[in-house]
């Protein structure tokens, strides 16, 4: 079992006290592309057990895949709205495909997979995403197998090696970095707001 990182705490406590809120798992996710960077908002789906890994789901079809493949560097900026917090986490994403070897991954995405509601799933059959829509392309209406993730279907994982905290209540800002260590430690300091 991984150590729990001292942000966790926070960052949990965010989550809760923002629960209410449905945007409140909505981060945006910013990667690298060939001459400047990608945003975009993703979901939050929680945090691989006993690790401080972030997961987010994807299409292999996406922009992203691709950016990630060719630099694996992303970005996550968190605003809570209830508590004023923001989170700013950094780490190399990782793109689980029905591809991967490791076949703890593929259980990781296959539970990813049962996790999503009907209609979340029915997504990995429409047409390509980002391409130009087309009259004769149709949305599939066909219902999707629970159990068995569609090809197009990725697990993206966001394993933290910089978090950045800022708590935006009260006077003076409170903010707090933490940097994970070469020996999987992570050092925590207060900054300046």
């Amino acid at each position: 079992m991984t150590e729990l990182a001292p942000w966790r705490s926070a960052l949990s406590r965010a989550l809760h006290r923002n629960r209410s809120l449905v945007y409140a798992r909505y981060a945006q996710l910013a990667t690298v592309q060939a001459n400047r960077p990608a945003n975009r908002t993703v979901v939050f789906r929680g945090f691989l057990e006993d690790s401080n890994t972030l997961k987010f789901v994807t299409d292999r079809r996406s922009q992203k895949v691709g950016e990630i493949a060719d630099n694996p560097w992303g970005a996550l900026c968190w605003y809570f709205p209830k508590t004023r917090e923001q989170f700013r986490i950094s780490g190399k994403l990782m793109v689980v495909t029905t591809t991967e070897e490791n076949s703890d991954l593929l259980h990781l995405r296959e539970m990813a997979w049962l996790a999503l509601s009907e209609g979340a799933r029915s997504q990995f059959a429409w047409p390509h995403p980002g391409q130009p829509k087309s009259e004769s392309e149709k949305v599939s209406q066909e219902s999707i197998a629970p159990t068995t993730p569609l090809e197009e279907f990725c697990l993206l994982l966001l394993p933290p090696q910089e978090v950045d905290h800022l708590e935006l209540k009260g006077q003076p800002h409170q903010r707090c970095s933490y940097t994970l260590e070469a020996d999987d430690t992570w050092k925590q300091q207060t900054l300046n707001p």
